[in-house]
């Protein structure tokens, strides 16, 4: 009957219609050409999609962004398990392990919760599992640090690692002064660009103007790609106020100038001031 309430669903189910999704001879064509390689793509967008709903505090669309992120979770086990390598169970005994191993100070020894921080037990204890998972001595401390990850959040990650052994400039100040400086080299490049200058030599100093950019946000505390996203949703809301104004004048962007959509920027940047 339509008025019954549907039966909740569990993990074991996810399971199973993944699986049945995956089956070579009955399941969904398009889920059965897939790979490891093909889905990732999905998953990394799913994980974006998770934090966009999170900074719009969207909780309804959390959960279901969640169950999205989840669904790429079960996809990649039941690609693994058809291969033999693994199954979801071992991704969530793999996961369980690692958190209780990684907090000794609250399943072991609670006396360590107030100093576990500062104490250097957790980069001691992921450089144990780097080493059991075969990680060599003479290998990176920034080995690790993944190349899939956004350009920006990967900088800073590159960063901190290397601040861990010392290097790192001991203040904010030596930092906005080398901004300036590739703020300068920047300049140099493309006014040289068309006197033979090296074939992507601005782009290279832009990426080292980039690169600076997210430590300067590393050292003020601030999630570069974070910023971005607000300074995103910033524009996108004064360029609306400016297609609303217009739009009320019967017009389009297109056929007003630059110096009316200037004014009516300006006139949305003033009112959010206000208020």
């Amino acid at each position: 009957m339509s008025g019954e309430a549907r039966k909740r669903y569990g993990i074991e189910d996810l399971l199973a219609v993944m699986a049945r999704l995956r089956d070579p001879k009955t399941g969904c064509p398009w889920d059965v050409k897939q790979s490891f390689a093909t889905i990732a793509p999905y998953t990394i967008e799913e994980a974006y999609e998770v934090a966009d709903a999170i900074a719009r505090d969207d909780l309804d669309g959390l959960k279901d962004e969640l169950g999205d992120l989840l669904l790429q979770v079960v996809y990649h086990a039941q690609m693994a398990a058809e291969d033999d390598r693994f199954a979801f169970a071992d991704v969530v005994d793999a996961i369980t392990a690692k958190m209780i191993r990684r907090h000794p100070h609250i399943f072991e020894d609670a006396s360590l919760r107030e100093s576990f921080e500062s104490s250097g037990v957790w980069e001691r204890i992921k450089a144990e599992e780097k080493s059991e998972r075969g990680g060599t001595a003479g290998a990176s401390i920034l080995d690790d640090v993944p190349l899939a990850l956004p350009g920006l959040t990967r900088a800073v990650k590159l960063q901190s690692r290397a601040a861990r052994v010392g290097f790192d400039w001991p203040s904010l100040e030596p930092v906005l002064a080398k901004a300036e400086e590739e703020i300068g080299e920047l300049k140099v490049a493309i006014a040289s660009e068309g006197a033979g200058a090296a074939p992507g030599k601005v782009a290279e100093e832009f990426g080292d103007l980039l690169f600076v950019m997210a430590n300067l946000a590393r050292h003020l505390s601030i999630d570069p790609e974070d910023a971005l996203r607000g300074a995103n949703a910033k524009f996108v809301r004064r360029f609306a106020s400016i297609e609303d104004a217009l739009r009320k004048d019967g017009r389009k962007p297109e056929v007003s100038s630059l110096e009316e959509m200037d004014a009516l920027w300006d006139q949305a940047k003033e009112a959010e001031r206000k208020s």
